[in-house]
């Protein structure tokens, strides 16, 4: 190398000609640029560096020197054949950007740019420590039912969830729980309250009980109107409507779908009842589409009944007639939730035990039953006695027990024919 020295002593080979931006993130380092050529003022000398210098110089060289760089750009200008000193402010600059860089990796309190804070979205893998389904605790846990969407349990013993799309088996899903939750309510409706001639024997109209003239009619309008609605839904967007981007937002660690079943129809500001945040709205879905469940299986109930007897839901049927038994089996299911529970479902074997203070209830409830026998029995002695000693005086149990049939004799004797 030659150097250009404005002095006759050539620089040390150890002293940093480029000042750099750190590799590392710790500050700028130092490096050694041997094939610089300094400018220099008048009266320069040239000398020449040996071998041996550079061979030391390239010992005494710091590790950091030779790392790569994380960044492709230097705040410096350089060339091949000079160098000039960078601005103050480019070196400031420079030197800040690790800073800078290694905030991003700290979760923020606001959003840039379509970021979510994990506390504000569904986050996946719910059950993944569990190996086996909630639903059926017998069978392992389908992969893509990992709890991350509403009504996840698990259940899915013919992995349709492995095999088709999952979007499109909950839009499917939660449509028809809909539609059953309006026909299991619709149809014993109809049976009360219908004229007969609308009603096959007293039955609702349907594929299995058959339909008459009219009801046909009424089915292929309902048909037809739900088919419109279909054709105008199927292929809908929701990304742009509020309820969808609440959902894109809820689900954004999850998919970029947002939640099935979503037409951004909530007329009566229901959604946010359980909690205006991810948490409520998922609670939310989870009842509708428990709800729906249930009623898709009361549904198929309703039609295979009628269908197997002939006879209507609503026909000798506690739930659509006044009765005292209802209300009992309420009645002893809620005192009996208060004692003992069922066990979780994903735990082998499931088991009945007793809620957090069912056994303290149950061990209050004996001993004043206990308590109220022993009363009824000093009560009952002290009745007796007193009704022994009457009977005593004027012989009362035998004069009680004749007056049922002196009874029936005199009533009878007011009719000749008895």
């Amino acid at each position: 190398s030659i150097y250009k020295t404005t002095s006759h002593t050539p620089p040390s080979p150890f002293t940093p000609t480029t000042r750099r931006k750190s590799t590392t993130g710790c500050g700028p380092t130092h490096t050694l640029n041997f094939f610089s050529i300094y400018k220099t003022t008048p009266h320069t000398k040239i000398h020449k560096m040996k071998f041996s210098a550079l061979f030391l110089a390239t010992l005494a060289t710091p590790s950091l020197a030779f790392a790569p760089s994380r960044t492709a750009s230097s705040p410096a200008v350089l060339s091949a054949a000079t160098l000039e000193a960078p601005d103050a402010d480019k070196i400031e600059a420079a030197a800040a950007a690790p800073a800078e860089e290694s905030q991003m990796n700290v979760e923020k309190d606001w959003e840039v740019n379509g970021f979510v804070k994990d506390s504000d979205r569904v986050m996946p893998g719910r059950y993944n420590d569990k190996a086996n389904s909630i639903a059926i605790p017998f069978l392992p846990r389908p992969t893509a039912l990992d709890g991350s969407h509403a009504g996840d349990y698990g259940f899915d013993p013919l992995g349709f969830s492995e095999k088709f799309d999952l979007y499109s088996m909950q839009e499917s899903e939660i449509r028809h729980a809909r539609l059953a939750m309006l026909a299991v309510v619709g149809w014993p409706m109809s049976e009360l309250l219908a004229p007969s001639w609308m009603l096959q024997d007293g039955c609702a109209p349907s594929v299995l009980n058959g339909v008459n003239p009219l009801s046909f009619v009424g089915i292929i309008g309902a048909l037809g109107a739900l088919g419109y609605f279909e054709i105008q839904t199927a292929l809908r967007s929701n990304e742009e409507t509020p309820m969808g981007k609440l959902h894109k937002k809820d689900m954004s660690a999850i998919w970029k779908f947002g939640v099935a079943g979503d037409y951004n129809w909530d007329p009566l500001n229901l959604y946010s009842s359980c909690g205006d945040d991810y948490k409520g709205r998922k609670g939310l879905r989870d009842v509708e589409v428990s709800h729906g469940r249930m009623a898709m299986l009361g549904i198929t109930y309703f039609a295979f009944w009628e269908a197997l007897t002939g006879h209507p839901i609503v026909e000798n049927n506690m739930l659509f007639h006044p009765n005292a038994l209802f209300p009992l089996l309420v009645g002893g299911y809620l005192a009996w939730s208060q004692i003992y529970e069922v066990g979780p479902l994903n735990e082998y074997p499931i088991e009945i035990r007793y809620t957090n203070e069912g056994e303290m209830k149950l061990n209050r409830l004996k001993k004043g039953l206990e308590e109220t026998m022993e009363q009824s029995s000093e009560s009952s002695a002290k009745v007796k006695a007193v009704l022994d000693d009457l009977d005593s005086k004027y012989d009362i149990y035998e004069k009680v027990g004749s007056a049922p049939k002196k009874l029936i004799d005199s009533v009878r004797s007011t009719y000749k024919y008895w």
